[in-house]
């Protein structure tokens, strides 16, 4: 059977040193016959691309002069791809030997499989689990679970392959198909969300979404915006609430409304003050404020 050729996408934004460790990642460990690379530099303030254009003879560089945010400028790579599967993944991750084939494999094997994450480890934490799958959404809370997170791997979780709620949006294969049955990323999301609302239109077009424990990547986590930033705390907020205004049942948004309002704020708003976290609060505060201002729109 010809190989599917595969694209390896990823998005650079101010960290070009970060996407050249990627890059050496992939090529160290990466034997994958069939590939193409395309790095989106995400309106860095200085271009890149024309000095990895002569490093990196082989890889496809696409520069956007403004940042489109995660999904704008994955989306970007996705339409100009070439590959029968995409692998969109983070510039903060290292690959492992054998991730594209064994990802690759539950596509080949399965036709009714849209999309598939590998188990991610923390990489400065290399023994500690990140994500081997989550669990499905609580409408009312907007909360679901990071199946075996925090936890040591231990291989607990290597025989769970198969269907998962959501995919995780560090490192993720699909299908090119997938696309015109559930479309792009949301772009109204930027920042957070975005895989997770994506999954919603995937099952809805049919598709199941697997986690394959038996393919391993490591990441950086919250290398871009920093553990408990003002911009992820925005964002996180924000989208939350955009996520159930789209994905929700009637009755869910409106338990959801009166849960986030009554419980969430309050609680959230004292413990930052507590903390003496203002940028924390300020952001909280504007990113519901947002959120909810569309919440009875259709605008998003």
């Amino acid at each position: 059977m010809k190989l599917k050729k595969i694209s390896i996408i990823s998005i650079n934004f101010n960290q070009p040193a970060l996407t050249e460790d990627f890059l050496s990642s992939v090529a160290t460990v990466c034997t994958y016959p069939n590939l193409e690379i395309i790095i989106v530099d995400n309106g860095s303030s200085t271009d890149p691309c024309p000095a990895w254009r002569e490093k990196y003879p082989r890889i496809r560089f696409i520069r956007s002069e403004k940042n489109l945010g995660f999904a704008g400028g994955n989306n970007l790579a996705i339409r100009e791809a070439k590959g029968e599967y995409l692998f969109l993944v983070n510039n903060d991750t290292e690959f492992s030997r054998g991730l594209i084939e064994k990802l690759a494999d539950v596509l080949n094997q399965n036709p009714e499989v849209g999309i598939v994450s590998p188990k991610i480890r923390y990489f400065d934490k290399p023994d500690t689990i990140q994500y081997a799958g989550y669990t499905a959404m609580n409408y009312n809370t907007g909360r679901n679970k990071c199946i075996g997170q925090f936890e040591k791997d231990r291989g607990q979780y290597d025989h769970s392959k198969g269907p998962t709620a959501y995919i995780h949006g560090a490192a993720m294969m699909f299908r090119r198909e997938l696309t015109e049955k559930a479309g792009l990323m949301n772009e109204s999301f930027f920042l957070y969300y975005e895989e997770m609302d994506w999954c919603e239109r995937i099952k809805r077009s049919g598709y199941q979404i697997w986690i394959e424990p038996q393919a391993l990547i490591y990441h950086k986590e919250s290398i871009s915006v920093g553990h408990k930033s003002a911009l992820k705390e925005y964002y996180m907020t924000r989208n939350r609430i955009l996520f159930i205004r789209r994905n929700a049942p009637a009755l869910s948004r409106i338990i959801f409304f009166f849960h986030f309002v009554f419980l969430v704020s309050p609680r959230n708003i004292l413990s930052y003050i507590f903390q003496g976290r203002m940028d924390l609060l300020k952001a909280f505060r504007r990113g519901a404020a947002d959120g909810i201002e569309a919440f009875g729109t259709t605008e998003y």
